[in-house]
């Protein structure tokens, strides 16, 4: 079975709030199985005009477990805590 990664890029607008979402984030993260490949390192554009802020990219054992994480309880209270604290883009990407 395929593995899956969420690739996120994170604008955060208050980090003190944003902790919160963090710390549930972390959570849920455990819960389904997922491993942190990067979280918020150094970015170094090599081309193109991308831009990104803080990145994150997580490894799922599959497709179904990183769609499990994103709709679950954990995540949904990850989320509410976040709102107003960042901007968030995120897109799921199945793996070889």
């Amino acid at each position: 079975m395929p593995s899956a990664y969420i690739i996120a890029n994170v604008t955060v607008t208050n980090p003190e709030q944003y902790s919160e979402y963090r710390k549930l984030s972390t959570i849920a993260a455990q819960t389904y199985g997922a491993e942190f490949c990067v979280r918020g390192g150094a970015v170094e554009v090599l081309e193109g005009d991308w831009t990104p802020d803080r990145v994150v990219i997580l490894k799922f054992p599959s497709l179904a477990q990183a769609r499990d994480y994103y709709q679950s309880v954990e995540y949904t209270a990850a989320i509410a805590a976040r709102q107003g604290a960042s901007v968030m883009r995120m897109v799921v990407i199945e793996g070889v």
